[in-house]
């Protein structure tokens, strides 16, 4: 999760785990055997936002990467803020499509009714990536990214920085190895293929971040699951 002070309002990009997933481990489905989370009271989004000395009621918006169940549970613990993510995201969830979508989609994440913001495809170009969306409203200068593969409308997030851009780049990539074709371990290729909605449009979002990592040094790119990146930045 990346949280985004904008004065004396808090945005959050994608929200872990919930409360009540960690209360009723059941709500995740079968696929938390897979899985197999971490669920800790202390790591969801709301402890940690408290334990930095924040309130959770000043996060106005979220803005989600996708819906999987590992990035929307925390939703219900902010039920006043706005959820912004991409519209062909927003339909997926609503109209799950195959065994796959069917878990990554929990019902119980979403049946409190947040107040979703569906975004198109926008005018925007940015970095050789067409269609994103200015949030200059939600975050000045944020970008919705459109980084199809993982998910239906699966996206990162752009924030300009003091000396250039921060990319959160959600699940486009699950360790930095896959923006290194030839280092990829094969469980890591595996298992982004297994969970992959499209997996020639992941392969290709992926030479797509990879390009830009070789070639713009102002741009880092984070993701929601390499700790080392984090840690870089």
């Amino acid at each position: 999760m990346l949280l985004i002070e904008v004065g004396r309002r808090l945005v959050l990009v994608d929200t872990g785990f919930g409360s009540a997933d960690v209360l009723t481990p059941s709500r995740l489905g079968p696929v938390r055997h897979l899985l197999r989370p971490a669920l800790r009271p202390e790591e969801t989004a709301v402890a940690r936002i408290r334990s930095l000395g924040l309130d959770p009621a000043a996060v106005t918006d979220v803005v989600l990467t996708h819906g999987d169940l590992d990035h929307a549970g925390g939703l219900v613990d902010l039920p006043h803020a706005r959820v912004h993510l991409l519209a062909a995201e927003q339909r997926a969830i609503q109209h799950p499509q195959g065994l796959l979508e069917a878990q990554r989609y929990r019902p119980s994440q979403w049946a409190h009714g947040p107040r979703i913001t569906p975004h198109r495809p926008g005018a925007v170009r940015w970095k050789g990536f067409e269609g994103c969306v200015d949030l200059s409203a939600v975050a000045l200068g944020m970008l919705l990214v459109p980084l199809p593969g993982h998910t239906a409308g699966h996206a990162g997030v752009a924030l300009p920085t003091g000396n250039g851009w921060l990319l959160h780049a959600g699940d486009a990539f699950h360790s930095a190895l896959s923006l290194q074709e030839r280092s990829m371990r094969p469980d890591v290729r595996l298992r982004q293929g297994l969970l992959a909605h499209d997996e020639p449009a992941l392969r290709s979002t992926q030479r797509r971040l990879s390009a830009l990592v070789r070639v713009d040094p102002s741009v880092r790119i984070i993701n929601s699951h390499d700790r080392g990146l984090w840690e870089q930045t």
